[in-house]
């Protein structure tokens, strides 16, 4: 699996964090991208000094010890001519999570002035997956028809709403509902939470 990951400036971090901590632990390849907004809010949401997207990985590893055998390269926010700004190199999917919703504006609008709305435009016009992760509410009229024009250009929007149904116990257990919806999304069964079964299937 080849990968472009972002954080953008929207609360949530646990789930990019979370996202990010099940990532380490398979094969693949990833580059991630983190604004300087989301470096910010992940610091403040997990009481951190981190000032990188490479800290913020860091950070994850001290934390919860993942068996880390995933690739991952480290790409500026400014730098909209590195190589995941072009369609020529080849990834799987992207996903942004958190998604602030000017990220989502300014991927609906086609405006490209960083290297995540790059990399999701070039996403959108290769017909690759992108998943959009945004933790907002409530949703104005704006939100919505920005999310909406999104869906109709293939984008898969997948708001941060873990469910509950797992008996969650922490906000690991949150993370890591939304983290096992997004590995779904891109086509891979990776379970970090007990699947729904009714009373019939438990028997």
């Amino acid at each position: 699996m080849r990968l472009v990951l972002a954080m953008a400036g929207a609360s949530g971090s646990i789930y990019a964090a979370r996202f990010l901590k099940a990532l380490m632990e398979i094969p693949g390849e990833t580059w991630f991208v983190a604004s300087p907004a989301s470096i910010r809010v992940f610091k403040e949401e997990f009481s951190t000094n981190v000032e990188t997207a490479a800290q913020i990985l860091d950070f994850i590893q001290e934390k919860w010890k993942p068996k880390k055998i995933h690739t991952f390269h480290f790409r500026k926010f400014e730098d909209i001519g590195c190589d995941i700004a072009s369609g020529s190199n080849i990834w799987d999917g992207m996903v942004v999570v958190p998604c602030s919703m000017k990220t989502i504006a300014a991927i609906r609008t086609g405006i490209t002035e960083n290297l995540i709305e790059r990399a999701a435009d070039v996403t959108l016009k290769e017909r690759r997956r992108l998943i959009l992760v945004p933790r907002e509410t409530p949703y104005n009229r704006i939100h919505l028809e920005n999310m909406l024009s999104l869906h109709d250009a293939g984008a898969v929007i997948a708001p941060a709403s873990p469910g509950f149904y797992q008996m969650p116990n922490s906000l690991e257990d949150l993370g890591d509902f939304m983290a096992t919806r997004i590995f779904r999304l891109l086509g891979r069964e990776i379970d970090l939470y007990p699947r729904w079964l009714s009373d019939k299937e438990s028997d």
